[in-house]
């Protein structure tokens, strides 16, 4: 049977934005977000401080209320912790309140900390390894696909921001630089002079994320750079002045937001239907727990498990797996084989422990 059409009717609504603050130092950006949770039309309001070190002491602004969330510094627990802060907004969404703040100072943090991750995995490579014992100072290649982790681990945060139900505030810091070219060497104009252009601390495609986006100077009024609205438009390289600038003002005066707004309809984009099946594969402890998943699995694909059969078949070779990974015996840091008589044996090992989880034969095993 063909699939049915699935649609509905544009609300009309204006969503809650997902807002960018950027700017120079000292300019305001962290005073002007943290003023925003003093809003009678604002809910519960969160700050994520990544080693900008304002929260505490901005919570002595007059009529400041928000929590600061705790994080032990790693990339996870950030991660976890943005996500923790959404589910409570869709909670308080689902129930008619007030609309979440969630504030991340700052983005360029963020990303300078999955860029050094980027270069500590580049440093440990074989090939850079090589390269730097024979010269301590030596140049190292950050290959794409390093790259590209630490981009799949930035947007995890930004889709988490771009999805969230309420109102999402990313700081960064932003200065105006020298430009250059592909190969590093600064671009000349015409008459020999460097061409200077503003440049945002974080991922490069943030711009294009984000739906409302200001710029903060030192002794200047604020510009809206960009925003998604049907009341002005912003003009490219003409970014519009903000006198007597608040976020509360942005969001409530210019870009048209109500206590009528909703959430951005916006679900999660992902590649297939198979994430939440694998988390509860690898968090599964032992056989017991594999074997329960694996009787879910047998209703076959469908509305019951979620998947399509491509996705049900890759789901059950995966529980297949794991059940080998924890039949395997563990590991010692003197087992690795030294010949490669040993590697054959070790591969032959790995391959009977494998056949003796007894978790390949059709049909299922039943629970114990």
């Amino acid at each position: 049977m063909p699939p049915k059409i699935k649609s509905r009717k544009p609300t009309c609504v204006i969503p809650y934005p997902f807002i960018l603050l950027e700017g120079e130092e000292g300019a305001g950006k962290s005073y002007s977000a943290i003023e925003f949770t003093k809003s009678e039309r604002v809910g519960s309001c969160y700050v994520l401080d990544l080693s900008e070190g304002s929260a505490d002491e901005y919570g002595a602004i007059p009529g400041a209320k928000f929590e600061v969330i705790d994080h032990d510094g790693t990339y996870v627990d950030i991660a976890e912790q943005v996500e923790a802060v959404k589910e409570e907004a869709r909670r308080a969404a689902a129930a008619g309140g007030p609309p979440v703040v969630l504030i991340v100072d700052s983005g360029t943090a963020l990303w300078r900390m999955l860029s050094d991750w980027a270069h500590a995995r580049a440093r440990r490579s074989q090939r850079n390894r090589d390269k730097l014992r024979d010269d301590p100072d030596a140049n190292i290649d950050v290959t794409r696909n390093l790259w590209n982790d630490s981009v799949n681990r930035w947007y995890r945060v930004i889709n988490a921001m771009q999805t969230f139900p309420g109102i999402a505030i990313l700081l960064a810091r932003g200065k105006e630089i020298s430009a250059t070219n592909e190969d590093g060497q600064p671009l000349l104009d015409n008459r020999r002079r460097p061409v200077r252009e503003w440049r945002v601390g974080g991922q490069k495609d943030i711009g294009f994320d984000v739906t409302a986006w200001v710029r903060m100077r030192r002794n200047q009024n604020p510009e809206l750079v960009k925003a998604r609205s049907l009341k002005f438009r912003v003009e490219s390289g003409r970014p519009m002045e903000l006198p007597d600038f608040t976020i509360e003002r942005l969001v409530y005066d210019l870009l048209g937001c109500s206590t009528a707004s909703q959430p951005r309809q916006m679900p999660v984009l992902v590649g297939d239907r198979t994430g939440p099946w694998m988390k509860r594969i690898s968090a599964a402890a032992d056989r017991d727990a594999c074997v329960e998943l694996w009787n879910e699995l047998n209703v076959g694909p469908g509305p019951k498990t979620g998947l399509s059969e491509m996705e049900w078949h890759t789901v059950r070779g995966v529980v297949r797996a794991r059940v080998a990974e924890l039949a395997a015996p563990k590991a010692d840091i003197d087992d690795a084989p030294e010949s490669d008589a040993g590697r054959l044996r070790a591969a032959a090992e790995a391959q009977q422990a494998e056949a003796d989880a007894e978790f390949t034969a059709e049909p299922a095993p039943a629970a114990a």
